[in-house]
């Protein structure tokens, strides 16, 4: 395979777009969720109010939205490192697409009730973004 398929730098900003778009993708199972709860203009007021009114699948896609945020705060630094570091090679490219694919089968998991996957996937893409940052912090310890 080309060295080129395997380049750290697009994988790493493909990452952070993948990555925010996982967190905007959160918002359909909790709309989904809202919509079922029947959703009125007068809960724009307080959305967050009516999670007791939520089914039990749309509880847990709210919780998987909120935890898309904590997830991003702490995968974009990683990415941001190992671009401005220069850390490369195929287990940065790797970890870096991964991180995406991961979290978003975790707000599937998640919003189906399948709590081992979602665990798995939660600590996958988590691993994921702990690699970036020793990558990161290894490249910039070299230079």
């Amino acid at each position: 395979m080309p060295a080129a398929l395997f380049a750290a730098a697009p994988a790493l900003a493909w990452s952070l777009l993948l990555s925010g778009a996982v967190v905007v993708l959160s918002l359909v199972p909790l709309g989904a969720g809202r919509a079922s709860a029947d959703f009125t203009p007068a809960d724009l007021a307080a959305p967050r109010a009516m999670f007791e009114r939520l089914p039990a699948w749309g509880q847990r896609a709210s919780w998987a939205h909120q935890n898309s945020f904590e997830a991003f705060t702490l995968h974009a630094p990683a990415c941001l490192l190992c671009l401005q570091a220069g850390a490369g090679g195929l287990p940065v490219t790797v970890a870096a697409l991964l991180q995406p694919l991961l979290r978003l089968a975790y707000i599937g998991a998640y919003v189906g009730d399948v709590p081992l996957l979602r665990s798995l996937c939660w600590a996958g893409a988590l691993l994921s973004t702990a690699l970036l940052y020793l990558e990161g912090l290894r490249a910039v310890l070299a230079a």
